[in-house]
Formats: C-alpha cells, structure tokens, sequence
C-alpha cells in the first residue's frame, strides 16, 4: 500500500537537480499542481509538456518541493523570485553566487532566505525532501510553522459532489499539463480550426526562451504555425472574433 502523502489544492514550486553525467549538478526551479506528472513530462522532453531548458538533458530528479501556497498566483511569483533572486526587491539582501558555491547548494541558500522574508514567512508553507540522499541542512531555519517534510507527495482536487454528477461541468484540458481549463484561463491558437486550448501559464512557458520575461514568438505545438504572443492575447481579448475556420487554414500573423 501506497504512503504517500496525500494534499489537496496543491500548489507547489519544485527543485530539480540533473541526473545526467554530461550535465550533472544543473538545477531547474519550477511550478506544478502535479508534481509526480510533472517530473514525467520534464524526463520525457519538451513535445509531453517539459520546459525548454529540460530538454534532452534529462534524466532529471525532484529532489525538494515548496508547497501550501493558497493559490497559483502565490506560488508562481514564489516561483519567479526563487529563479531570479538577485531581481526580486526582497531578495536584495542575498549575495550572489560565488564562483567556488555549486549551483545546487545556492538555490538552498536562497530558498532558506526566501522562507525569511515577507510575503513567504507568514505563509503556512511546507519543505519537502522528496529525495533524502539530496538533503541538505538549510543555511537559515524556517520559521516554526513551516514544518520540514520527507518523501512522496500525491495532490488530490477536491471536487464538489453537484459537480461530480454534473456532466455539463466538465471543461476541456489543457494540452500540456492536462488539468481542467476554464475559459478565463485558457489561450487558443490564432490559426482558424486549430484545436489547441491550453493554459496561459503553460503556453507561455512553451513559447518562452532563456532570459525573457514574457514569451515574443513560437510554434503552436498542435498546428505547427510560427504565431507572435501579442496576437495570442490578441485574441483572448476578442480581436479575433469575426474569423471563421477555413478549408485551408491562413495565416493570420499578420493581422492588425
């Protein structure tokens, strides 16, 4: 039988530490609602919902996860400000990295200060070792009730009982993360007929290359064409709304 812990309305932000020799000591810093689906598509690569910057790297290991946000908004800027701690204001006072420090025991050094500080300090956060050979002492002790967890998370939605038996309430799934999309949160490919729905969040980390913080341009995974971000929101916002699916699909890139 299974011991896994079991969270429901899970919101987390991971660390991963790179398994592969030519690669090994490389770390990514992540959000997930899913965290045991999450490591798959990072190890299975880009086309199954991976970041780009896991790609072909792999195999990667999810060896401590931050969880207990009260919603993903909270974590995703925890998210931010852990992968870029010298350009978040409240991370100010943490020195660089040193060219003797590895990468790995930086990130747990800015994690532990990150715990510390306002708004995350009063948050009733959790730090989980999901693997204990990668378990380091944290440089600063979180506070009191930021309990230090070990081993296996499963998340759990809690889903209503009107719901359950509702068939109407079913929403579409996000093609990467493949959780429930609702329409205020979802983004469609520009291109008439094109099936793609997907997150906001999850396309544009698809879209998104090393160093920006918002995605220019990219390939739509369903369809294939080269789309600027712009006219994706574009769209979500309405601009779009008089075109009709065509046999052959156009390219509408271009429109105004």
């Amino acid at each position: 039988m299974s011991c896994d812990d079991v969270v429901e309305q899970f919101y987390g932000v991971y660390l991963l530490y790179c398994m592969n020799p030519k690669y090994k000591g490389r770390t990514y810093i992540g959000y997930t609602v899913d965290p045991n689906r999450r490591i798959k598509q990072h190890n299975k690569g880009k086309q199954a919902g991976g970041a780009w910057r896991t790609n072909n790297h792999g195999p990667w290991e999810m060896v401590l996860i931050v969880h207990g946000f009260p919603n993903d908004i909270s974590a995703l800027r925890f998210e931010w400000a852990w992968q870029h701690p010298d350009r978040s204001r409240r991370l100010r006072h943490v020195s660089s990295k040193s060219r003797t420090e590895k990468v790995y025991d930086y990130c747990l050094r800015v994690l532990s200060e990150m715990l510390r500080v306002g708004p995350w300090k009063r948050l009733p956060l959790t730090v989980r070792w999901l693997n204990q050979d990668y378990c380091r002492d944290l440089k600063a002790v979180p506070p009191l009730h930021m309990p230090m967890s070990y081993g296996p998370v499963v998340s759990a939605k809690v889903v209503s009982a009107d719901k359950a038996s509702d068939p109407e309430s079913t929403l579409p799934l996000c093609l990467f993360c493949h959780d429930a999309v609702s329409d205020a949160s979802s983004l469609s490919c520009v291109t008439p007929g094109c099936p793609l729905i997907a997150h906001i969040i999850c396309l544009a980390q698809h879209f998104s290359q090393p160093g920006q913080l918002l995605p220019v341009e990219g390939n739509c995974p369903s369809c294939k064409s080269s789309m600027l971000w712009g006219d994706l929101v574009r769209k979500k916002k309405g601009c779009y709304s008089n075109l009709r699916a065509a046999p052959d699909p156009i390219s509408i890139i271009d429109s105004p």
